[in-house]
């Protein structure tokens, strides 16, 4: 709760906070629970922003408790801060202003598959995997794979992607409709299972990204796609970073219908080889993976080869068996685990940003010569088919001068990115870490989404202190 010595706003709040936890407490028994040690695990997980906990967690089962929870903190003016699994990476769950922490774990049912129509509808909780593995037998797959098995509603408020959006999109592209309760509770339904309106307001799309600063999210329509008759991977070395990623950038270009293109640079070859017990050439490689025929696979993975050649790279190690691919990227998503490891000390301090595809060999360049220049450890990796990359810096937390020029280092990538035509964040969204630099991307626009915000949650309540820098 806010301090409330000699601070009558601060006492009211306490107070108002009091009544509300006391109303849930009433109502969903058990599943209110103010455990301290439960409310961090509800602040900030995998970032290495200040944990801030909520004064409360609740687990909500129905979009119905979900609105009634809204509602009495709207009576109250408490916030309502969402939470999936808390695998956001920008202190998105955090509790700056303490309040509610809404808990959708539970809402974890797939409600409807619809495999004629290539869609589905879930509640919020059901992660990535566990709706993959529960419409494997329908021969269709959801595509969007960030990484993490996060909550498929976490996904869509952080506009997720992730390994296979150079092929197959982003969450925007994968969701067709949303239920969300709004921040006065009620319950409304954006979107369908049309593949395109042109009626009214796209609010699905408004939703999507929002961070539940404007809503919370409880069931999600969704795209799904077949799943492939065949694929084929493998990895790629290359001599430099420049190399591989103009690589990438011809591969793009000539419209290769590749599936997932990941660069990861020495250092982060060399933890993952550590990690995950594999023995790559620790040199700059591109992992790959393409989707479609027998003879189309193999003809993708020939032409990258003659790609890969012309610009230094190879020999392409194809991985056509099932096992070795998944060894593979099980590898490559374990990659911030693994990037611990090269200093289990230290805490990783990651970032990303996304660039136009043709800048992107420059921007990761000019990226990797800061790292050497200011002496970090920091591996790079990326999904560079869309020109999105990450960079994992390990540092001493307790050393307020490492943190202090790991935190410019992170300004000067997140500006170059902008001044090149790019985001701050591909992917990992604005929560906490990434506000400041908004203006400097957005413009006036960032006054439309203020006032988006003013009209939709005039309290403030729906996760504040995220997205909007304070003015």
């Amino acid at each position: 709760m806010a301090n409330a010595a000699n601070d009558p706003q601060a006492t009211d709040t306490n107070s108002q906070t009091a009544v509300v936890i006391a109303g849930l407490k009433e109502r969903f028994g058990e599943r209110c629970s103010t455990s301290m040690a439960l409310r961090e695990q509800h602040g900030h997980t995998t970032t290495w922003l200040k944990n801030q906990p909520p004064d409360s967690v609740v687990f909500a089962e129905t979009t119905e408790e979900v609105a009634e929870v809204v509602r009495l903190c709207a009576a109250h003016k408490v916030p309502v801060i969402p939470f999936g699994t808390g695998s956001s990476l920008e202190g998105h769950v955090n509790a700056p202003l303490g309040g509610v922490s809404l808990d959708l774990s539970r809402m974890n049912r797939i409600m409807e598959v619809n495999p004629d129509d290539l869609d589905c509808r879930v509640e919020a909780g059901v992660t990535r995997k566990q709706l993959n593995s529960y419409i494997r037998d329908t021969g269709l797959f959801f595509p969007i794979d960030p990484g993490a098995d996060a909550s498929i509603g976490g996904m869509a408020a952080t506009r997720a992607s992730g390994t296979n959006a150079v092929r197959y999109g982003t969450m925007k592209d994968a969701v067709l409709g949303l239920t969300v309760v709004t921040a006065d509770g009620t319950i409304i339904r954006t979107g369908g299972r049309a593949k395109k309106s042109s009626a009214g307001y796209d609010l699905t799309r408004l939703y999507v990204g929002s961070e539940g600063t404007l809503g919370v999210i409880t069931e999600l329509t969704l795209r799904l796609h077949g799943q492939p008759e065949a694929v084929s991977g493998g990895v790629c070395p290359f001599p430099d970073v420049n190399s591989a990623c103009n690589a990438v950038i011809t591969t793009i270009q000539m419209g290769m219908p590749v599936a997932r293109i990941e660069l990861l640079d020495s250092v982060q070859v060399r933890a993952c080889n550590t990690y995950s017990k594999l023995e790559l050439a620790e040199t700059p490689t591109l992992f790959l993976e393409f989707h479609g025929s027998e003879a189309g696979v193999r003809e993708q993975s020939e032409m990258f080869s003659a790609i890969a050649e012309e610009n230094g790279g190879g020999p392409f190690q194809w991985a056509t068996v099932a096992e070795e691919r998944s060894k593979l990227w099980a590898a490559r998503h374990d990659a911030y685990w693994a990037g611990k490891t090269l200093n289990p000390d230290a805490q990783i301090m990651v970032t990303d940003v996304c660039v136009p595809i043709s800048r992107l060999a420059e921007c990761v360049t000019r990226t990797a010569e800061d790292i050497r220049a200011e002496g970090f450890l920091a591996p790079i990796v990326g999904h560079v088919g869309d020109g999105n990359f990450h960079v994992q810096i390990l540092v001493d937390l307790s050393d307020a001068e490492a943190v202090r020029k790991t935190e410019a280092f992170v300004e000067r990538l997140a500006l170059r990115a902008i001044d090149m035509g790019g985001t701050c964040t591909g992917e990992h969204g604005v929560g906490q870490g990434k506000q400041k630099y908004l203006r400097r991307e957005h413009g006036d626009a960032l006054d439309v989404m203020r006032a988006i915000k003013q009209a939709l949650d005039p309290d403030n309540i729906m996760n504040p202190g995220k997205i909007l820098p304070q003015s």
